[in-house]
C-alpha cells in the first residue's frame, strides 16, 4: 500500500484532467520500464512471532538499520514509516510486512540484481536483530489478533472501515503478502489491449504462484488463500472489472470507475482526514462533509487510486496484482511472465488470441476457482494447467525476441524456469508445502520459517 503521493497540489479542474493524468503515462516503447514490488513477513527467530513496530527487535529498528546502506528515512509524526533510495522505496504494510517497491528498470536481469541486493541488506540487518523474513501469500501461523499494527494514519482509517464492507479485509491488511509488477503502455489502444490480456490471464498467474495453503497452523482448503481473501474484502474496490472488456473502454471509463470507488482519506497538512465511504465526486464538487468547500488536487487523486484493489490496476502504468509472495526466484519470475506477454507485439497478439473469446462468466469462474484449485481447475474440457503452459510458451518466446542478455548470454526467459517446472509437474508451491506438512513436517507449519526463509 502506497505512501502519500507527490503529485500536483493544484485543485483539479474537472474530469478531463483526471483522464489526461492517466493518459500522460503513455510513452514510446524504447522508454518502457519494469517496476517490481514484493512484500515479506518478518518473524522473530526465537519464537516465530511477527515483530512489533517498537522495541529493540522491532520494525522501526529494521528501518533504522537499513539506513546504513544509503536509504533515507520518511517519517510520520516522528516515526520512521518508509525509506527511499535511487528511485526505489521500502514501505510497511499494516502488520509490518516489509515491502520493496523497486526502481523502474530496463530489464529483468536488473530487477533480479536489485531484489538480490535488497534481500542481502535485509538479511544483514535482520540477523543482528534476531529476525528472519519469509515469502508466502498468507501468514501461515498467527491469528489476526496476534498481528501487530504499524503507526500509519491511513491504516487506522482502513482498519475501522474494513469490517463494514467485508469479513476478510483485516486479514488482507495484516496477513497477506504479494509480488507485483508495474508495466508501461504506449497509448490508449495499447493500454486497453494490455489491460484486457492481463486481466483475463491474471488467474493463471494466481495459479502458478499459489503459495498460501495454511491458516493458523493448519491447511485452510485453499492453495491461494490470499487470492480468496480479496473476494470478501470490499466489493466496491476489488474484482475482475468486467467493463474493461466492453466496447469503448479507455481512460475515461476507468476514471468513472475510480470516481465511484468510495474514499478512504485525504492527506492534508501531514494528517490523514477520515473520508471512509464518502464520494470523490462530492469532493470534486467541494461538497465533502469532512472538508466542506475544499477541492481535491491531483495528489488526492493519486492517493485515491491506491485505494482501489482490482486484479489489474491502472495508474500511469498497469499493475499486475494476482500473485502470492514467494522466494527469490519467483520474485523474478513474475515480471518475466508479464513482460514476456505484454512487451513484445507478437506475444501480445498471441496472448489476446488465447483469451479473446473467454466469456465474462468464464473469466470470473477462473478468478473464483483458482484460489482453491489452482492449476487443476477445470476449464473448457481441460484444466488451467493447459492455459498456463500455453501462456508460458508465449511469454518465453516474447522474452527470447526481446534479446535482453545477461553476462553469460542468457535471455530473460531463464527467469520463467520455476513457473514452467510447476506447470509441467502440475503442482503448485502450495501443494508442495502441504505435502511437507503431512509428511516430513509431521503436521506443523513451524519448519516453513526455517526451510523457506530468505
Amino acid at each position: 500500500m502506497s505512501s502519500p503521493s507527490n503529485a500536483s497540489d493544484s485543485p483539479i479542474s474537472g474530469r478531463d484532467e483526471l483522464v489526461a493524468f492517466h493518459a500522460s503515462g503513455g510513452r514510446p516503447r524504447e522508454q518502457w520500464t519494469i517496476g517490481t514490488e514484493h512484500e515479506k513477513f518478518g518473524f522473530r527467530l526465537d519464537d516465530l512471532r511477527p515483530p512489533t513496530y517498537d522495541g529493540p527487535r522491532g520494525i522501526e529498528a529494521m528501518l533504522r538499520g537499513m539506513q546504513r546502506f544509503g536509504w533515507a528515512p520518511v517519517e510520520e509524526h516522528g516515526k520512521v514509516i518508509a525509506l527511499v533510495r535511487d528511485g526505489g522505496s521500502i514501505t510497511l504494510e499494516p502488520a509490518g510486512q516489509f515491502e520493496l517497491s523497486g526502481a523502474m528498470l530496463e530489464n529483468i536481469h536488473q530487477t533480479c540484481c536489485e531484489t538480490n541486493a535488497h534481500l542481502g541488506e535485509v538479511k544483514t540487518v535482520a540477523a543482528e536483530l534476531g529476525l528472519g523474513f519469509l515469502g508466502m501469500g498468507f501468514q501461515p501461523k498467527w491469528r489476526r489478533d496476534e498481528m501487530p499494527w504499524m503507526p500509519k494514519g491511513r491504516y487506522q482509517i482502513m482498519r475501522d472501515y474494513m469490517p463494514r464492507v467485508g469479513t476478510l479485509g483485516l486479514d488482507m491488511m495484516t496477513r497477506t503478502c504479494t509480488v507485483q509488477v508495474n508495466l508501461d503502455f504506449a497509448n490508449e489502444a495499447d493500454m486497453v489491449k494490455k489491460f484486457r490480456v492481463s486481466l483475463a490471464l491474471q488467474p493463471i498467474a494466481t495459479a502458478l504462484f499459489a503459495d498460501s495453503p495454511f491458516t493458523e497452523g493448519k491447511p485452510n482448503g485453499y492453495l491461494s488463500y490470499r487470492s480468496h481473501i480479496w473476494t470478501d474484502t470490499d466489493p466496491d474496490r476489488t474484482g475482475m472489472l468486467d467493463f474493461v472488456f466492453e466496447d469503448g473502454f479507455g481512460f475515461e471509463r476507468y476514471v468513472d470507475y475510480l470516481l465511484d470507488v468510495p474514499m478512504y482519506f485525504s492527506y492534508r497538512d501531514g494528517e490523514y482526514v477520515d473520508c471512509a465511504g464518502l464520494s470523490f465526486r462530492d469532493f470534486m464538487a467541494g461538497k465533502l462533509p469532512v472538508l466542506p468547500g475544499v477541492l481535491p488536487t491531483l495528489k488526492d487523486w493519486a492517493d485515491h487510486m491506491t485505494t482501489a484493489f482490482p486484479e489489474v490496476r491502472l495508474k500511469k502504468y498497469l499493475e499486475m496484482r494476482g500473485a502470492d509472495g514467494g522466494p527469490w526466484n519467483r520474485l523474478c519470475a513474475l515480471p518475466a511472465f508479464w513482460v514476456g506477454l505484454l512487451y513484445d507485439d507478437a506475444a501480445l497478439d498471441a496472448a489476446w488470441d488465447l483469451v479473446k473469446d473467454f466469456t465474462m462468466a468464464e473469466r470470473n469462474a477462473l478468478r473464483d476457482g483458482v484460489p482453491r484449485h489452482a492449476l487443476k481447475l477445470p476449464f473448457r474440457g481441460g484444466t488451467v494447467r493447459e492455459l498456463a503452459l500455453e501462456a508460458l510458451k508465449i511469454a518465453g518466446a516474447g522474452l527470447q525476441r526481446r534479446q535482453r542478455l545477461n553476462r553469460t548470454g542468457a535471455t530473460e526467459a531463464v527467469f520463467l524456469e520455476p513457473l514452467v517446472e510447476f506447470a509441467l509437474a502440475n503442482e503448485t508451491p502450495a501443494e508442495r508445502k502441504l505435502a511437507l506438512f503431512h509428511g516430513a513436517w509431521k503436521g506443523s507449519v513451524d519448519p516453513v520459517f526455517s526451510e523457506f526463509a530468505y
